[in-house]
């Protein structure tokens, strides 16, 4: 299972993509395996050489009662200190965020894969938009074949 952050390539130039571990609760977890979480508002923060993953909404768990978790807490990402420190580098230019791409299991454990972007303008969005409908066109003439 997949959960894909798709507004996160339209509105951003993806520089660099690196995967990182996220730390959860059991009822985080179960909720995220049921697909009641969204990274599309999401984005990272570094604070005292940590990053961490703020809006991310993970949905309430129903059978969690009294031990279930925020539904949009800031949740710490697991990198290696050079990881982290190459990431300062980069947040340290102008323009640059850290957004979450996407969220997968990879071995039963969680992963995030967390994008350096920078934003695009209009007429770049438009420009992308311009391409993918050329390819589209392209593939849909070659099918007709």
């Amino acid at each position: 299972m997949e959960i894909l952050n798709r507004k996160a390539r339209h509105d951003y130039f993806v520089d660099e993509a690196i995967e990182a571990g996220i730390v959860l609760t059991g009822t985080e977890i179960k909720s995220i395996r049921n697909g009641d979480c969204n990274i599309k508002d999401c984005y990272g923060i570094i604070k005292n050489h940590e990053v961490f993953l703020l809006n991310m909404y993970v949905g309430q768990y129903k059978e969690g009662n009294i031990f279930n978790h925020e539904e949009s807490r800031d949740r710490k990402l697991l990198l290696h200190k050079k990881e982290i420190s190459k990431l300062e580098k980069y947040i340290e230019q102008k323009g640059y965020t850290l957004i979450p791409l996407k969220l997968y299991f990879k071995e039963s454990r969680l992963k995030v894969e967390l994008g350096v972007c920078h934003g695009k303008k209009d007429y770049d969005k438009r420009e992308s938009i311009k391409e993918r409908d050329i390819k589209r066109e392209v593939a849909k003439n070659l099918k007709k074949y």
